[in-house]
């Protein structure tokens, strides 16, 4: 039975390499959607109450990206890899066409740095909230727009024919490989197979991924262009998770636990929980009350443009001074405590284990449950928009509930298995127990 399994997604792989063209146009068609779909509402007016997602461009286009689309890429990693990257992702092909047509230079040292995903993934992540990302286009077109003009640039200078923006830049790739860790397909290279077969023109892989050595689905982005190679790639099916056991250390970066545990675990849950948390609202009182008795009133009535802090005039929708702040302070306070929690937890395991250099390859356990925080956010903003229209689901709870105990489940047994030490275990699980406690206080406190 697993024969025929590794054998039809064997068939697929090489269906991915044969049909390049079909596959190709495919995404300029994709291309097409996303350009008319982030520019073209920016030019419409907001919508009011008596509007519909089918029945207005302005709210189809935000259910599309952020009701639709963005779930569907984070959960699409936990099931296919990063097939989305390599097979649909329009910036992907663009910033690989412009590469074809550009200056073809070197890429130079700081482009490679491994802490520009962490970077880019913050950034996004906070300058969205600031400027409401999910509820207005022009917003949606600001941050979307300048990734793909930032993807089209960099393809024009570095590279040729390459994707040099989505390896070391977008500021979804290290979430991304985070993610598809976990996948229960990947590309697998037989090294036997390959050793033995007659030499063949080397595979031109675009996320620059040194096939021959694919160890895993982090930086591969599953187009299928190596499938077959040397008859030694095939797209083969794994235990879910097993990368993240059999993970070699020259893949250990402490930039990804980082991402992990301050972006993913910190920055991304306090920008989804800030407007939902009565600490929020605490600290914006007590802080509005301070201000208050010293007679100082300008930061809670002055404001900033909209690309720098959310004020519409056609919703009279404005953050203050005083919003901006603590905002900024709520979510920078969120990732500081999990991620410092964390990270402290996974290096006390380390040591308790014996091996106080090995909480960055502890790490990799805890991605499931970060994913379990992604998907529960994400899907938030999905179930927010479809009750605006009157559709609600009675086992939403129930299942979020679980979503939880998933992942916390499944990083404890990654955990284990990686340092089967019942103390070292219970202090690498504290940064997951944090996390899911806050999303449990939020959801059902």
């Amino acid at each position: 039975m697993m024969t025929t399994k590794r054998s039809w997604l064997a068939g697929l792989g090489d269906a991915l390499a044969r049909h390049a063209a079909a596959i190709q146009a495919m995404q300029w068609a994709m291309v097409a959607v996303y350009l008319f779909l982030v520019a073209a509402p920016a030019f419409l007016p907001v919508p009011d109450d008596s509007r519909h997602i089918w029945d207005d461009l302005v709210l189809f286009a935000q259910f599309a990206f952020w009701g639709v689309w963005w779930p569907f890429v984070m959960v699409s990693m936990l099931a296919m890899g990063r097939a989305w990257c390599g097979v649909f992702c329009p910036e992907g092909v663009m910033t690989e066409w412009a590469s074809r047509h550009g200056l073809g230079r070197a890429i130079p040292p700081w482009l490679r740095w491994k802490g520009w995903p962490f970077v880019a993934f913050v950034c996004t992540t906070v300058y969205g909230q600031m400027i409401t990302v999910y509820e207005y286009p022009k917003a949606a077109l600001l941050i979307l727009g300048a990734s793909t003009v930032m993807a089209l640039g960099i393809g024009l200078v570095y590279g040729r024919g390459l994707r040099v923006w989505c390896r070391y830049l977008c500021p979804a790739s290290g979430v991304f490989s985070l993610l598809s860790r976990l996948a229960p397909v990947h590309f697998r290279v037989d090294a036997k197979a390959w050793n033995a077969a007659p030499r063949a023109p080397a595979v031109n892989c675009a996320p620059l991924v040194n096939v021959r050595t694919i160890s895993g689905g982090g930086s591969c982005q599953m187009c299928g262009r190596c499938s077959g190679h040397r008859d030694a790639v095939t797209l083969a099916a794994r235990l879910p998770g097993a990368e993240v056991v059999s993970l070699p250390e020259r893949e250990v970066s402490a930039w990804d636990i980082v991402l992990l545990l301050f972006g993913v675990m910190g920055v991304a849950t306090g920008a989804f929980q800030w407007s939902a948390s009565p600490l929020f609202v605490e600290l914006k009182q007590g802080l509005a009350a301070l201000l208050i008795g010293h007679g100082i009133i300008w930061p809670m009535v002055e404001t900033l443009p909209w690309w720098l802090l959310t004020n519409s005039e056609e919703t009279g929708e404005v953050f203050t001074l005083l919003d901006g702040f603590c905002l900024l302070s709520y979510i920078a306070a969120t990732a500081l405590a999990l991620g410092g929690l964390g990270l402290g937890g996974l290096a006390l395991a380390g040591r308790l284990a014996g091996r106080p250099s090995s909480p960055w390859r502890l790490g990799y356990a805890l991605i499931p449950a970060g994913a379990v925080g992604l998907v529960i956010g994400l899907t938030s903003m999905t179930l927010t928009q479809l009750g605006t229209e009157g559709v609600s689901f009675a086992w939403v709870p129930e299942a979020r509930a679980g979503l939880l105990l998933l992942g916390i489940g499944w990083s404890g047994t990654l955990l284990w298995t990686l340092c089967p030490r019942p103390l070292a275990w219970l202090a690498g699980m504290t940064g997951p127990l944090a996390h899911a406690g806050l999303w449990w206080v939020i959801l059902f406190g």
